[in-house]
């Protein structure tokens, strides 16, 4: 298998990983991210988490609010060079967000580390959704 095939295949893990994490369950995520202090991660709820820690949080902050959701990577483009690759497209998907239906588009780029024999992901960038980010706002002021 090329490189560039086993990013894709190491893509596949993480988008089933945040379709769980779509449907309340953020724990396969874990073996597909790095575990170490740089990795990093921008939602499309906004901020950043720089961290396996915080990292691990935020997909979990999510999971606790998410379900009966679908989300898929499309127009796909994958880069390899050495032991780092990187990934563009748009994410497609929707989910039930705090109880609010919520579908959503941004462009996202991964960005991948070739560890012990095995690709792992260590940044994760979406565009902001606004509609994701007003449901979060609106949960804060408890409506």
């Amino acid at each position: 298998m090329s490189r560039e095939d086993e990013v894709r295949e190491a893509s596949k893990q993480f988008y089933a990983g945040l379709n769980r994490m779509a449907n309340g369950d953020a724990g396969p995520l874990a073996s597909i991210w790095s575990h170490g202090a740089a990795v990093t991660t921008m939602h499309p709820i906004g901020g950043r988490e720089v961290g396996w820690d915080a990292v691990r949080g935020s997909f979990e902050q999510v999971a606790r609010l998410a379900s009966d959701g679908k989300i898929e990577l499309n127009d796909q483009l994958v880069q390899v060079a050495g032991d780092a690759a990187y990934e563009v497209g748009v994410e497609k998907g929707q989910f039930t967000l705090a109880g609010q239906r919520v579908a959503t588009e941004q462009r996202v780029t991964n960005i991948y580390r070739r560890e012990g024999g095995e690709w792992k992901m260590t940044h994760h960038h979406a565009d902001i959704s606004p509609a994701m980010q007003d449901v979060l706002r609106r949960l804060e002021r408890g409506h």
